[in-house]
């Protein structure tokens, strides 16, 4: 006889991990199964840190989402024994008109968020480590930092170990299917597990278990690079906001220097590459760190010193960039949350919630009609 479960989550990363703990502090009997270690550094929830900002260029509709993710993870911070929030500011910067720009700033405008525009002469004089283009603009909003996402982990897996929660890692999904009394078995390389409900947190092999999602959650080669700055003070958290940037070579991304040496960043969709999750190329090469290079010694040429780490990681792509968060509509006891597009981690305290709502309710209060699974 296989072990019964309320709920079972397939993947206790930033988004599982999340779910995990908020089922349980439901009082729901839960499962969380992960394929590698909790944290690991094999998907798309490590790097030592994680943006979160409120001025949202990627859609308004994230915003409301935001201001809920802030206030779960204060109160996770509460509840653990480091901090996993820092508020630095947020910049998004690029030309005149730019979409980034333009988005950023009407996400302010339409959530009544504090906001300033600069020039891009007017943000090198506060922030001398950037060195972007005079006649560049660039949103600043004070709320905007960084997470620390393996603590951020760690502090979800705590709360729900607390909670009564069991997790399993180390532990490969093989399949899952559903059963007759309307509820899913799910078979490991260890044992066989049964539960009520799904759900299914699985990154970039959510695919691998999900026929709709073929073609839709698209995995995606990322890497990043930490460059020592040649003048550290510029690269602190208190001289330098977050930012994202979009320059003729792309849209970029970055931090000031935390807990590990050198300043972190990275270019979004990186090489454009599509890649099998468990085939990819995961040793950074010189060809990624040359193009990574070239970006900082033209925009941060302060912070572009000897390079201290490169490290790969994985995106899921949706094909409009915006998450799926729904229920199987031939499987409604299976809930998945998946295709984070690059800019989801930042939504896990809040994403648990709202996986946890449908899970157990098949609905939620939170604005989730952006991402439906049957768009597409």
């Amino acid at each position: 006889m296989a072990d019964r479960y309320d709920v079972i989550v397939l993947g206790v990363g930033g988004m599982g991990s999340a779910t995990v703990a908020h089922l349980a502090e439901r009082g729901v009997d839960v499962l969380g199964l992960e394929r590698y270690d909790i944290p690991h550094s094999y998907g798309s929830s490590h790097g030592n840190t994680r943006i979160i900002r409120l001025a949202y260029a990627e859609h308004p509709a994230y915003v409301p989402l935001l201001e809920r993710a802030y206030e779960l993870w204060d109160d996770l911070e509460a509840d653990h024994d480091r901090q996993l929030l820092y508020r630095t500011g947020s910049i998004d910067a690029g030309p005149a008109g730019d979409p980034l720009v333009e988005g950023s700033r009407r996400s302010c405008e339409e959530h009544g968020l504090t906001y300033e525009q600069l020039s891009g002469a007017e943000l090198g004089e506060r922030y001398p480590g950037y060195g972007l283009p005079e006649e560049y603009e660039a949103i600043y909003q004070p709320d905007g930092g960084y997470l620390v996402p393996e603590q951020c982990i760690v502090a979800h897996v705590n709360r729900a170990h607390r909670a009564g929660a069991t997790i399993r890692a180390r532990e490969r999904v093989v399949n899952w299917q559903p059963t007759a009394d309307g509820g899913v078995r799910v078979e490991t390389d260890y044992d066989r597990y049964e539960a009520d409900k799904l759900v299914l947190t699985a990154g970039s092999w959510a695919a691998q278990f999900v026929d709709a999602l073929e073609g839709v959650a698209v995995p995606e080669r990322q890497v990043l690079a930490w460059l020592q700055p040649h003048e550290p003070d510029l690269f602190t958290p208190a001289q330098f906001p977050v930012w994202n940037l979009q320059v003729p070579e792309g849209r970029y991304y970055g931090f000031p220097v935390h807990d590990v040496p050198g300043f972190k960043f990275g270019r979004y969709n990186h090489r454009e590459e599509t890649v099998d999750p468990d085939a990819l190329e995961r040793e950074p090469t010189q060809a990624d760190e040359r193009l990574l290079r070239a970006f900082a010694e033209q925009y941060f040429p302060d912070g572009a010193g000897p390079t201290m780490r490169l490290q790969t990681c994985l995106f899921t792509n949706t094909p409009d960039d915006h998450f799926v968060l729904d229920t199987l509509p031939d499987h409604p006891q299976v809930t998945v949350g998946a295709g984070f597009s690059g800019h989801g981690f930042k939504f896990a305290s809040v994403i648990g919630e709202i996986l946890a709502d449908l899970a157990l309710e098949g609905e939620t209060d939170h604005p989730t009609e952006l991402f439906s699974i049957d768009r597409f």
